[in-house]
């Protein structure tokens, strides 16, 4: 068996598609690309693929990782020609290399994400650093959201590791966000635009890195 771990594009064409969807066109590609995948154990075998953390719908990004455990082996350039060609567009595999099958899971090995986020505004500079500024000085920021199962309540400001003004250009300026990526949690770009009270969603949010924990594995290259 051979375990690779894929770094991969999603872009504007499929940012409105839902996680479980992804995971499912992933298994389609990869079935018609003629790849020899490894299946888990029990009664109802899958796919032994896993995605790093769940990508939020409307978020596009260069750097999603996932997991892929093959039967036999192959060369990483072969898998990497052979999978993009039976992607759709907005999606591509970027990287690939193959890594010891021992090594823990994605998931547990994900701690920070960070965003770059587009947002249309009326506030000057100096009053935005301001109030970012003001967040990072919070010890804690009560906040909600409402989710199918009903209102969810948590501290946004223990999500939050770091804060800053990434560009401005006319009217439209770009915060970036270190935001926390854990089994504590998940901090949303958007919802932190909203704390720093921006009253518009934003125009975009692009997820411009995954950190992984380095006692577990070092970070993906490039």
């Amino acid at each position: 068996m051979q375990r690779l771990r894929i770094r991969f594009s999603r872009s504007e064409e499929l940012k409105f598609i839902s996680h479980l969807d992804i995971v499912r066109l992933w298994e389609r590609a990869l079935r018609r690309a003629r790849i020899a995948l490894a299946y888990s154990e029990g009664f109802s075998p899958h796919p032994r693929i896993s995605l790093a953390v769940p990508l939020s719908v409307g978020i596009t990004s260069d750097v999603e990782l996932m997991d892929v455990v093959l039967a036999g082996q192959v060369s990483p350039h072969w898998f990497t020609s052979a999978v993009n060609q039976q992607l759709p567009p907005g999606m591509r595999v970027l990287e690939a290399y193959p890594i010891a099958l021992g090594i823990p899971s994605l998931q547990s090995q994900v701690c920070f994400a960070e965003y770059e986020v587009d947002i249309e505004t009326d506030k000057g500079t100096e009053e935005i650093e301001v109030a970012i500024s003001g967040l990072l000085s919070l010890e804690r920021l009560a906040w909600y959201h409402m989710r199918d199962t009903g209102r969810r309540s948590y501290d946004l400001r223990a999500l939050i590791d770091d804060i800053w003004l990434a560009g401005r250009n006319g009217s439209r300026c770009t915060i970036g966000m270190k935001l926390r990526c854990d089994n504590s949690g998940s901090g949303r770009p958007e919802q932190v635009a909203a704390a720093l009270g921006f009253a518009e969603y934003p125009v975009s949010i692009r997820r411009t890195k995954l950190i992984l924990s380095t006692r577990k594995q070092p970070q993906m290259r490039g």
